[in-house]
């Protein structure tokens, strides 16, 4: 009960939600876009198991500080460079991401129209599930990359288990509110989504960038982005006007 009325305790649990919001927003993207693929009727429940997914991959990694903080220590030597198990994990999920948000990009401006997204309607039910559950699997491979992020930063600013939980806990709860809006915005503005795919593939290099100690603050990327996205939501409204004159004319 004494630590429901410190304020102290209160300023750690916004700032920190906080924070993991604002770190959450590119697997938000990840999540919706990946979603996208899915059938309308699965949309739903991919991206519920997806945020819940996150939620548990987070607080997994709370309740094992101890392992996270060892995962800092080096393993080997490649190249003068020291690697950890912090720094493969973040190697790995970057070039995941990589490939993924590359691979998205082809699809979306080359390949007129996949097979994934046909899955829907015309193909059988096994292939339908096989995609469902491969996209959960490759949510779940980012979200513990993401969790990693998140846990780290969390153990550093506040030394209170329970108030990092209830922490996480409300920031995938706000984000699980925020996926299906910005996931159907995003689905609808085929520029947003290869605006958010150029926004991953950043990620992934700052990821591999990471795990050989080369430091780049993220907020450098957010800025650049919230830029790119306030040009393109102007040139939707623009182009949307344009079309409404036309329509009228």
């Amino acid at each position: 009960m004494e630590l429901l009325t410190d304020p102290n305790t209160w300023v750690a649990f916004f700032m920190l939600a906080a924070l993991e919001i604002v770190l959450g927003i590119d697997n938000i993207i990840f999540i919706s876009i990946l979603v996208g693929r899915l059938p309308p009727e699965q949309r739903d429940l991919g991206r519920r198991l997806g945020m819940g997914f996150a939620m548990v991959s987070r607080i997994g990694l709370l309740f094992s500080l101890a392992w996270v903080m060892t995962l800092t220590t080096p393993l080997f030597t490649t190249l003068g460079q020291e690697m950890s198990g912090r720094d493969l994990i973040l190697l790995g999920g970057g070039l995941f991401l990589l490939y993924k948000a590359s691979h998205e990009i082809f699809m979306e401006v080359e390949a007129m129209e996949s097979d994934e997204a046909k899955v829907g309607g015309s193909a059988n039910l096994k292939n339908g599930t096989a995609l469902f559950w491969g996209t959960i699997v490759q949510i779940g491979i980012v979200d513990i990359v993401f969790s990693l992020d998140s846990v780290i930063t969390a153990v550093g600013m506040v030394d209170k288990i329970g108030v990092m939980v209830a922490a996480v806990m409300a920031s995938v709860a706000v984000m699980m509110f925020a996926a299906k809006p910005i996931g159907e915005f995003v689905d609808n503005h085929p520029s947003i989504k290869v605006l958010a795919l150029a926004f991953l593939t950043m990620v992934g290099t700052l990821l591999i960038a990471e795990a050989f100690d080369v430091h780049v603050p993220k907020a450098y990327v957010y800025v650049a982005m919230l830029f790119s996205l306030g040009v393109e939501v102007l040139n939707i409204r623009a182009r949307a006007k344009r079309t409404a004159l036309q329509r009228n004319a």
